[in-house]
């Protein structure tokens, strides 16, 4: 993989960092494909339960690197990853800022701890863009309507900690700790079955605003993939033997 990501692995956790930290972690297109490649090892590697996905050096990520834009065009595999996600549940870690497509990589992870004083924004109104994305729909799913409308035409940022108290960030951490306050957290999500995990995560992202009926429907193909799993039969095997259980992800 490309020196613009670096792994380790935690347990059933993947730690996967930004590392442009000369260029605010902006996205060119080498960190594009690194990042669809790295979150392509999480979700395939049956030994991970989650990720953390955090930046080097000062901040989180500034977004897309427009003085390549400027000369090359969209970052290559930026756009991907922004649609897509990751089938795992991917925490973002989150120092100094998350700002533009900084904030919407933010917003494309299941959840967010943030450092306090830590500055979240959408200003690309002030580059004479838009916030292209997912952030001017992904954001009022997460805060109030008026906070996500005055940050997007205003371009004015938000601090972690009212971003806390709107519950865009789900855990403060202090400044310096972020990456290991969502650790904890995802090794807490891993103490868990795997594709029990992933399937929960998958329900709740593909439900938001259906109806009953329709969100049954969503739910239905997931029925047997996980019931009828290893994992099903591991779970209640090591609850009547009183010992903690061994999840294989199948």
């Amino acid at each position: 993989m490309a020196n613009e990501i670096v792994t380790e692995t935690h347990g059933r956790v993947r730690l996967i960092t930004l590392n442009r930290p000369e260029a605010r972690n902006a996205v060119n297109s080498a960190l594009g494909l690194a990042l669809v490649a790295a979150i392509e090892e999480l979700d395939s590697d049956d030994g991970l339960t989650a990720g953390v996905l955090t930046g080097a050096g000062r901040g989180f990520s500034a977004g897309m690197d427009l003085k390549a834009f400027a000369s090359e065009g969209p970052p290559k595999g930026f756009n991907q990853f922004l649609v897509n996600g990751s089938q795992k549940p991917l925490i973002a870690a989150v120092e100094g800022f998350a700002l533009a497509g900084g904030l919407e990589i933010a917003l494309t992870c299941d959840l967010i701890v943030a450092a306090k004083g830590v500055k979240l924004g959408i200003p690309e109104v002030n580059k004479g863009l838009f916030a292209a994305g997912g952030g001017l729909f992904r954001l009022p799913a997460r805060v109030p309507y008026g906070v996500a409308m005055e940050m997007a035409l205003t371009s004015d940022p938000i601090l972690a900690e009212q971003a806390h108290e709107l519950g865009l960030v789900s855990r403060l951490a202090e400044p310096g700790k972020a990456a290991e306050v969502a650790l904890e957290l995802a090794e807490r999500i891993a103490q868990n079955a795997p594709l029990a995990v992933a399937a929960s995560k998958q329900i709740i992202r593909e439900t938001r605003g259906l109806t009953e009926e329709d969100s049954w429907a969503v739910q239905g193909p997931l029925l047997g993939k996980v019931f009828t799993s290893e994992d099903a039969k591991e779970g209640p095997r090591a609850f009547a033997e009183k010992r903690e259980p061994k999840w294989t992800g199948r």
